[in-house]
């Protein structure tokens, strides 16, 4: 991912992460605020449910007392004991007493006219049967609810049963369980009851909420516009909003943070290593005496999504300090192998080198990643020489080990910037080494009046004595190469035979300069 989408990637996720959090807490302020005013309608429906059978109970304890009356039914007794239960039962209105279906006397005396018996809407449990709505023939009032166990009934006003203290805007009904409308409190619409008990038990019924209580045969709904619910709403707004802000401030720290480190250089070599951005260059090293193309140095390029080439030297030291260089020196091995099989097992004169980082001579660490590398292949390990810089020769002992294993498995190891570092003589002569690159620094001061220029037939000396094999690095002029010639420096490599090139065009080159056999 390049620099542009992760900045966008990272705005977008910013503006998410402030929007988020904060429409979350608002979101979740409005489910608080309905769980909560739910409750407080579940309580008040529960109550109702409560004064409903309270009210029933006292009803119902009248008609079981007249019931026992042992004396004249009608008689001036009988219609006194009826006057005095209703008066002493505070949820009845009236007492009367039916005979043959019809009502013969109440608690206001004997009837007049012909009365007769109700269809009960529905009985309970214990025998009473329940009328919803009828009208009362001695007071001629509002319609009233009747319970009747055998021979008598009583009235009980509606209001009776949702006789319940409410907050204000809160309405109350209690309904029978097949919907018809017993009692209600600040009149909510019958019709909208009926869908409500049809359907859960608590809900939002489009500008309505609501919540349910069931009872024994019948229901009772408490609701309020959801308007009322607003200052509850702001409360818990101004409860979790602190928190939806804080989790704002923490998710976009968060983002910044992670985009700062992958916009990073390191959080840039990082994202190239595990995309495996990297390709390989081939500069030719040739034979000095003949042209002839022997070989390469395999040299990594980090190549962007957008096409753009990184230098090494701006991402080597960065992945040597992290630790990433091992893994970049095992996509390089990878490449060399992808890159030129055919050619090396065409021609097995030719090699390529691979440069090695100081932990891989320091642990030997790099010696099965290429073993397994090379495996069913055909390229031969000698094909493949190796590379580490002064600096990987700091450890000396460790080094010795990794290059005398390294040599016991064929491949061919080298110095290479010989004169920059930290080495001597008793590096080389303690190191069972192969071949030693001169750097590009000295072979730049042959031909000249440097202080340097003394230094370069030392190093071609000290080689030969220690019978290792040099290659030049940096050859640039044709008077650098004849002195090179001159002083039987073996090989050499610089923009004067080739700069490094991809794979195919290396290919092409190592074909046409090889002198025909």
């Amino acid at each position: 991912m390049d620099r542009s989408r992760i900045i966008v990637t990272a705005v977008v996720l910013a503006l998410l992460g402030a929007i988020v959090p904060i429409a979350a807490m608002f979101h979740l302020s409005w489910i608080q605020a309905v769980q909560k005013e739910h409750e407080r309608l579940q309580l008040f429906a529960s109550r109702a449910i409560a004064r409903a059978d309270i009210s029933r109970g006292d009803a119902t304890a009248a008609l079981l007392q007249i019931d026992q009356f042992t004396g004249i039914h009608c008689s001036a007794d009988h219609i006194a004991r009826m006057r005095q239960l209703t008066i002493n039962t505070r949820s009845t209105e009236e007492m009367g007493y039916f005979e043959n279906g019809l009502l013969k006397c109440s608690s206001w005396g004997l009837t007049e006219g012909r009365v007769a018996q109700t269809v009960p809407d529905f009985t309970t449990r214990d025998g009473i049967a329940v009328t919803a709505r009828m009208q009362p023939v001695m007071s001629e009032g509002h319609l009233l609810m009747a319970l009747r166990y055998k021979d008598h009934n009583v009235l009980v006003d509606p209001v009776r049963f949702v006789d319940v203290i409410v907050d204000p805007g809160v309405q109350l009904a209690l309904t029978t369980e097949t919907g018809i409308l017993l009692g209600a409190l600040n009149g909510p619409d019958p019709a909208r009851i009926e869908t409500i008990i049809a359907g859960p038990d608590e809900g939002i019924d489009d500008d309505l909420l609501f919540a349910t209580a069931r009872g024994t045969g019948w229901i009772a709904v408490a609701a309020e516009p959801k308007s009322q619910i607003l200052d509850s709403v702001r409360q818990q707004r101004l409860l979790l909003l602190p928190l939806g802000a804080f989790m704002a401030a923490f998710i976009i720290g968060m983002v910044v943070w992670l985009s700062r480190r992958r916009l990073s250089p390191l959080g840039e070599l990082q994202i190239a290593v595990r995309k495996r951005e990297f390709i390989v260059h081939y500069q030719p090293i040739v034979e000095l005496r003949t042209g002839n193309c022997i070989g390469a140095e395999a040299l990594v390029r980090w190549k962007r999504p957008n096409g753009s080439l990184v230098r090494p030297d701006l991402f080597i030291p960065l992945a040597e300090e992290s630790g990433l260089i091992t893994a970049i020196t095992d996509q390089v091995i990878a490449l060399v192998v992808f890159d030129l099989n055919r050619l090396l097992v065409a021609d097995r004169s030719i090699h390529i080198a691979i440069n090695l980082s100081a932990t891989d001579v320091s642990t030997a660490r790099v010696l099965p990643v290429i073993e397994k590398a090379l495996q069913h292949t055909g390229i031969e390990p000698q094909q493949i020489w190796l590379e580490a810089t002064e600096r990987g020769f700091v450890d000396i002992n460790s080094a010795r080990s990794t290059v005398v294993r390294a040599r016991e498995l064929g491949h061919a190891v080298v110095i290479d910037d010989f004169g920059t570092g930290y080495s001597s003589l008793s590096y080389l002569e303690g190191l069972p080494l192969d071949a030693l690159k001169i750097d590009k620094s000295f072979i730049d001061t042959i031909s000249t009046n440097s202080a340097t220029s003394s230094v370069t037939p030392h190093i071609i000396g000290m080689a030969k004595t220690l019978k290792l094999k040099i290659v030049a690095e940096g050859v640039e002029t044709q008077a650098q190469a004849d002195y090179l010639v001159e002083h039987d420096v073996e090989y050499g490599q610089g923009w004067l035979f080739a700069r490094p090139m991809p794979a195919a065009e290396f290919i092409a080159y190592c074909r046409q300069a090889k002198a025909p056999a």
